[in-house]
């Protein structure tokens, strides 16, 4: 089995419709994807309906946590998205984005950066709008060669020149949060040192010890020293070790698959959630 546990749509920041992204799964060769859009689960309708046959598709979000003044994001995975205390945090954090995104734009503006809200909004379409919606335009204006080179000290990295914070869960909340709605939480992409500062392995020991089921241990952020070390934490912590893509559509150089995540593994998260199942794809005739 080829898995593939955290992938974004134009439910958020990526560029293939829910749609889109299961039909691109399926031709990448998974058998299983997780749709972990930001802060929403707006896009799993669109998914399930459109899975192709033999593909299944693992509900999820990626939540928007900050732990000591350090943003990170926990993946949440087969949790109830009608359980309300779960469902208002996510809308508190969404209903922030576009005041920060707008704050965003002023910033850079007053840098001299030729982006404007309504192209900004224009991008993000119906998606909850973030930092990639920027970085595009961004791009579009000719400032930066990529949307990866936005996410610099000098723009929009976290503490960058024209970085405003956003509406944020302490992670130990969005860990009760997450098992409060049957849902198996991860930890995306811990060590991402060029993404901006990262928490200590002494707060992830302590998220282990309040609940958190896993580690996102292959990622595209991480070197291969750096991939070793968070497995063998993960060993030494008792927790979980995934591996994901973290697709983007165009708006990232990550393909689908490439990085994946153990079949047992897989199993274990599937065995511990109580607030969904994963939905499967048509019976191949």
């Amino acid at each position: 089995m080829r898995i593939d546990l955290h992938t974004h749509s134009t439910a958020s920041d990526g560029t293939d419709t829910p749609a889109e992204l299961v039909r691109g799964a399926a031709s990448a060769g998974l058998d299983v994807v997780a749709l972990t859009d930001h802060d929403t689960v707006s896009g799993h309708d669109a998914a399930a309906r459109a899975l192709p046959p033999g593909l299944t598709l693992v509900t999820g979000a990626e939540l928007s946590c900050r732990l000591d003044g350090v943003s990170l994001h926990m993946l949440a995975y087969l949790f109830d998205p009608a359980e309300p205390e779960l469902a208002r945090e996510r809308e508190l954090v969404r209903d922030d984005r576009v005041p920060r995104a707008r704050t965003m734009v002023s910033n850079l503006r007053e840098l001299g950066v030729p982006v404007t809200w309504e192209r900004v909004a224009e991008i993000a379409g119906d998606g909850a709008v973030g930092r990639p919606h920027i970085a595009t335009a961004m791009v579009e204006a000719g400032v930066v060669g990529s949307v990866s080179d936005a996410f610099t000290a000098e723009w929009i990295a976290n503490d960058g020149r024209a970085y405003a914070e956003k509406h944020e869960l302490d992670p130990f909340d969005a860990l009760r949060l997450i098992k409060g709605a049957g849902g198996v939480a991860v930890f995306a992409h811990p060590l991402a040192a060029k993404r901006g500062q990262c928490v200590p392995e002494s707060a992830i020991a302590d998220l282990a010890a309040a609940g958190l089921d896993g580690i996102e241990a292959d990622h595209m952020d991480h070197e291969p020293a750096t991939r070793a070390r968070l497995h063998a934490l993960a060993a030494d912590l008792g927790l979980l070790a995934t591996g994901s893509s973290d697709y983007h559509g165009s708006r990232k150089s990550c393909r689908l698959g490439e990085h994946t995540t153990d079949p047992g593994v897989y199993e274990e998260i599937v065995a511990r959630a109580s607030g969904a199942a994963p939905l499967r794809g048509p019976v191949r005739g």
